[in-house]
């Protein structure tokens, strides 16, 4: 029997990729594919997911959530993927229409219609906050919900203390992580390094030789020019398809621990970062006289910290193939 995915994302590069893994995978049924703006404006993110699900041959319904966060103005990643979140290749206007349900509208009727599913965030979490607005008790419906964002205990990648999926829209990441969803935190950390796609990596997935290998480094080409202007390291970093290689096989993750995590949403210099008690001491008797305001959140969230970067390659390959 297949498992059940419902997927958000603000389809921009590395989601579309990630949407590939999804959608070709032979023992997941992805019920639907939610959007948000975050990469990219939402209309062109809607745009990128349809085309994306265009090429694997699905017909996936893809629902329009919201164009901004909830209390602030909508900041993009253009600079990271282009105006249209693809690279700029000018990909062709795809064929089928997005369903008139409003996103979070949809994530609560298909976790009703599919109790026990898996929820894969890659974009900001305002279409999951909103959809937690209107059924507070949406958690207890999600098997497993694993978000791609935040970065535990280390650097961010748009300030020095967060990530872009979670600083795009904080106070929805807040509503997200004090709610009972059952958390699986993909951090930022986890695609640099060895898990980036160096130039061999590049040059074995373009030997595959299939349309979808080609489309995958191609609408990657700015944002490899983005990382290494970024991070100074060559290749092609892929945040949210390493999400979803962990959310088809948890065993990719090799070092998970559960702690309580908090967002920052009042700080202009820590906006969007990702507390993470890593040592419990919010926990710690000894300590309540300093964290008494933390003292009464139990951990929250299981956080991967390092990845077995064959599997998840072998995985995106497998995909691609």
């Amino acid at each position: 029997m297949s498992r059940v995915f419902l997927i958000d994302t603000d389809t921009a590069s590395d989601d579309a990729v990630a949407l590939i893994m999804a959608l070709r995978a032979p023992d997941i049924s992805v019920a639907a594919i939610t959007v948000v703006a975050g990469n990219v404006g939402v209309d062109q993110a809607c745009r990128n997911a349809l085309y994306t699900a265009e090429l694997c041959g699905s017909s996936v319904p893809v629902f329009r959530g919201a164009q901004g966060a909830l209390l602030r103005p909508h900041e993009d990643a253009s600079w990271f993927h282009g105006r249209d979140g693809m690279g700029d290749h000018n990909y062709p206007t795809p064929k089928k229409s997005l369903e008139k349900a409003f996103a979070p509208d949809a994530i609560i009727e298909i976790a009703e219609k599919f109790p026990g599913l898996v929820l894969v965030t890659l974009g900001p979490l305002t279409n999951i906050a909103l959809a937690l607005k209107r059924k507070p008790d949406l958690a207890k419906l999600i098997g497993r919900c694993v978000v791609m964002g935040g970065a535990p205990c280390c650097e961010g990648n748009v300030t020095p203390a967060a990530e872009f999926n979670i600083w795009c829209d904080p106070e929805a990441a807040h509503i997200v992580f004090h709610s009972a969803l059952p958390l699986e935190l993909v951090g930022w950390h986890l695609c640099r390094g060895d898990a980036a796609l160096n130039l061999r990596d590049i040059e074995k997935v373009q030997a595959i030789g299939t349309p979808l290998a080609h489309f995958a480094i191609e609408c990657n080409s700015i944002a490899q020019e983005a990382f290494l202007l970024q991070t100074g390291e060559v290749g092609i970093c892929l945040p949210d398809p390493v999400a979803m290689a962990i959310a088809l096989d948890p065993a990719v993750g090799t070092a998970w621990s559960r702690h309580f995590v908090d967002i920052e949403t009042i700080s202009p210099l820590t906006r969007g970062m990702t507390v993470v008690d890593r040592l419990n001491v919010a926990a710690d008797a000894r300590n309540r006289h300093t964290w008494k305001d933390l003292a009464q959140n139990p951990p929250n969230t299981n956080v991967c910290w390092t990845l077995d970067t064959t599997k998840w390659k072998m995985a995106l390959n497998s995909a691609l193939s």
